[in-house]
């Protein structure tokens, strides 16, 4: 039984994915009701391994307030994704970003 799961899993996986860590600033595109829409922002977490159910949370500011979302790495709708610039930190989980102001921010990333 999980032959088959695992046959079908690689199937899903993509393998246009770019070589990415936390801290790194990301361009995610997507399909949503038949059109592209991209989503920028700071990459704070990677979670549950390479495989298929593996997830990426990006976070933006948009208004002085902050959007997170969480995208499947492997997902159908999920079109490109694009590491727009490289960040260097020392943590895995960035959540400690969500407290802290844009001027901190670039900082910390540096």
């Amino acid at each position: 039984m999980s032959l088959k799961i695992d046959q079908f899993n690689k199937k899903q996986e993509k393998t246009d994915i770019p070589e990415m860590t936390t801290g790194d600033t990301v361009r995610v595109t997507q399909k949503i009701n038949g059109r592209s829409q991209s989503f920028e922002g700071l990459l704070l977490a990677k979670k549950h391994g390479k495989g298929v159910p593996a997830t990426i949370t990006v976070r933006k500011v948009m208004d002085k307030v902050g959007v997170e979302k969480i995208f499947p790495l492997h997902g159908k709708n999920i079109e490109s994704i694009e590491v727009t610039k490289k960040g260097k930190t020392r943590r895995s989980k960035l959540y400690y970003i969500r407290d802290k102001s844009k001027k901190v921010i670039r900082k910390k990333i540096k």
